[in-house]
């Protein structure tokens, strides 16, 4: 199985290290394109993978296509890519390029469009796919196997995507800025910036790791770690009075519908 990656950015670097690093295909059998020659560079150091300037003689024995650029340039990459045969797979992780486009873009039903998210990079994503017209149970099932190795992915009906997209695919920028909001708070109340934030991290980090090992439903740990009129009741009882749930429910309601806007 040989592999084409079209872009050479973080996210493509990390699926195509992610692929080599895992066994499921070995190094010369995937190959990058890029026009910038630092970036390429920087492809090829972290994965042992060549990356080349441009993609022409490569198509025609590329099993995969990884389409991995931004959305922006997105159709005019792939206008000068050398047409594709029938048995390429495309699968695009470019944010918000409907199946729709992608089939007329690239003269192939056998596309496959994913929604990932930036804790790819570190082997931690929570990716979503849905698959063209033309794309098979095959397909799906080395898309699955794939995206798996940087993390977790589920197939889903495209019309889920924005879903998906206001979820898991904004959704490190909410924890981000919840990083910074537990930080600033422990500030607030007399630590030190450093102390503060390896603590907010730790935290964080800790308390995922038990809902993701199953110690409990997110209800079960929360009421394991309140005393009644305790501390953390007293934080809570804060939370539950500014609708903490509502405006999370809001801010992903809000990003599903840019995603949508974005999407026509």
């Amino acid at each position: 199985m040989r592999y084409l990656f079209i872009g050479s950015g973080k996210m493509g670097t990390a699926l195509a290290s992610a692929l080599v690093r895992s066994g499921m295909a070995v190094a010369g059998d995937v190959c990058a394109v890029d026009p910038n020659e630092q970036a390429r560079t920087a492809f090829t150091s972290r994965t042992g993978i060549a990356c080349v300037p441009q993609a022409n003689g490569l198509l025609p024995g590329a099993d995969v296509l990884v389409l991995a650029v931004k959305p922006q340039v997105a159709q005019a990459v792939v206008e000068a890519l050398p047409k594709i045969g029938k048995e390429t797979l495309v699968i695009s992780i470019c944010a918000g390029i409907p199946l729709a486009k992608l089939t007329a873009w690239f003269g192939s039903g056998r596309v496959i469009r994913v929604m990932p998210n930036t804790p790819l990079m570190v082997g931690k994503g929570a990716s979503a796919f849905a698959l063209g017209p033309d794309a098979g149970e095959a397909d799906a099932a080395l898309a699955h196997d794939l995206l798996s190795k940087s993390g977790i992915a589920f197939q889903v009906e495209e019309s889920q995507l924005d879903a998906v997209t206001g979820l898991s695919g904004s959704g490190p920028a909410y924890v981000f800025e919840m990083a910074k909001a537990l930080s600033m708070a422990g500030e607030a109340v007399g630590l030190a910036p450093e102390l503060s934030l390896a603590l907010t991290l730790q935290t964080i980090a800790g308390a995922a790791e038990m809902l993701i090992s199953k110690q409990g439903s997110p209800d079960e740990l929360r009421d394991a770690v309140t005393s009644p009129n305790g501390t953390t009741y007293a934080g809570l009882q804060v939370m539950a009075g500014r609708a903490f749930r509502d405006m999370m429910r809001d801010t992903v309601i809000a990003a599903t519908e840019r995603s949508v806007e974005l999407g026509k």
